[in-house]
């Protein structure tokens, strides 16, 4: 085959993989990964079953395709950046209602399960998540407060250990109780929030956040 031929082949290959791939996921989020199949999967992306084995090998490898493209999604999702013209205490709720505002997402929701399901099986799938959404998150947030540490705002020894500590007030039992069918109480996040943002700023903040 001439390199002509081949180079006009690989968008057409491209298609078909992102095609798979793509109703590869719907399938997995949706139904899980044992209720899935690889003939369905074949069908819904207009391609033979052959083909999806020779792109993937076999279901785990489909999958493990399938979450690296969400995971790729996530990552600019996962971008801690508020307006730094506020202060800090406002600085500090944007962060934690964009944290809370998309991990309470259905589909966020729905898409840690099924990680959480199969990461007994594939440990890799679980690191791949971790590393392309709340590691990414807690890095992002980790820059920030060293930016707030250096202009004196606050006063922080360890900058890690306070970023999951903000977090982890922010979420609350919310973020588990979702896990668990427990419907979204924007309100009580609210409230979640504002205290996260009181307890931090008790401990941290050089000046308690311009407190009124």
């Amino acid at each position: 085959m001439s390199s002509e031929a081949k180079k006009a082949g690989r968008p057409a290959d491209t298609a078909k993989r992102e095609a798979m791939i793509a109703a590869a996921s719907r399938a997995f989020f949706d139904h899980g990964f044992a209720a899935t199949s690889i003939e369905q999967v074949a069908a819904d992306a207009g391609v033979s079953k052959v083909t999806v084995y020779n792109h993937f090998g076999d279901k785990r490898g489909l999958f493990a395709a399938a979450v690296e493209c969400e995971c790729e999604k996530m990552r600019d999702q996962f971008a801690v950046t508020p307006d730094m013209r506020g202060s800090l205490r406002d600085r500090l709720i944007a962060i934690g209602e964009a944290m809370v505002s998309f991990l309470s997402r259905p589909e966020m929701v729905q898409f840690e399960r099924r990680i959480a399901a199969e990461t007994e099986h594939e440990p890799e799938i679980g690191a791949a998540f971790l590393a392309a959404g709340p590691h990414r998150m807690k890095a992002a947030f980790a820059g920030l407060m060293r930016a707030m540490n250096e202009a004196g705002e606050v006063d922080i020894d360890d900058v890690d250990l306070a970023v999951e500590q903000f977090a982890s007030m922010c979420k609350g039992m919310g973020d588990l109780e979702r896990r668990f069918g427990h419907p979204r109480d924007p309100v009580r996040d609210r409230q979640r929030i504002e205290g996260a943002v009181e307890v931090f700023c008790k401990a941290y903040a050089v000046d308690e956040c311009e407190r009124k």
